[in-house]
């Protein structure tokens, strides 16, 4: 499949810079690097976005996550390789994610909630709002997987 645009984030460098404003906002947050990699990887594996899989693999890599936990997190109900913070917040995810299959359930709601303060909520409804948005402009774009270099947009944030 061809890119539709070539160079997205240098050609849409203003829009992305919208973009990068929430990504230095959690940057500073509650939420461990870790876990919103791990998120911005689980929601992408449900939009199926090979870009951002890419990116965040690598960037999981160099940052020391396991090879296993990478692998399994399509899997991360049966697999018992993550906290129960890290479940919670694929669960939020997920719904999130996935609103148009209904409203967010109060069960997923009150598991987030015994894991994380209400701005840590907040924080990570906004990391998934953000992994949304950029699977949707990779999406759209056809922007071409296996380019990515680790830390290429460390600027942004």
């Amino acid at each position: 499949m061809e890119p539709r645009i070539y160079n997205l984030a240098e050609k849409g460098q203003n829009a992305f810079k919208a973009m990068y404003g929430l990504e230095m906002y959690l940057a500073k947050s509650s939420l461990e690097q870790s876990l919103r990699e791990l998120v911005s990887f689980r929601v992408s594996q449900i939009n199926g976005c090979a870009f951002c899989l890419d990116m965040h693999a690598k960037d999981m890599r160099v940052a020391g996550e396991t090879e296993q936990r990478i692998y399994t997190l399509d899997a991360w109900r049966e697999a018992p390789f993550y906290t129960e913070r890290e479940r919670a917040a694929f669960a939020w995810a997920e719904s999130v994610t996935r609103v148009t299959a209904g409203h967010v359930p109060d069960e997923v709601y009150e598991i987030a909630r015994s894991q994380f303060s209400e701005e840590e909520l907040i924080d990570l409804t906004i990391a998934v709002i953000a992994i949304n948005s950029y699977n949707r402009l990779n999406i759209a774009f056809r922007t071409t997987a296996g380019t990515y270099e680790p830390g290429q947009f460390a600027h942004a944030k």
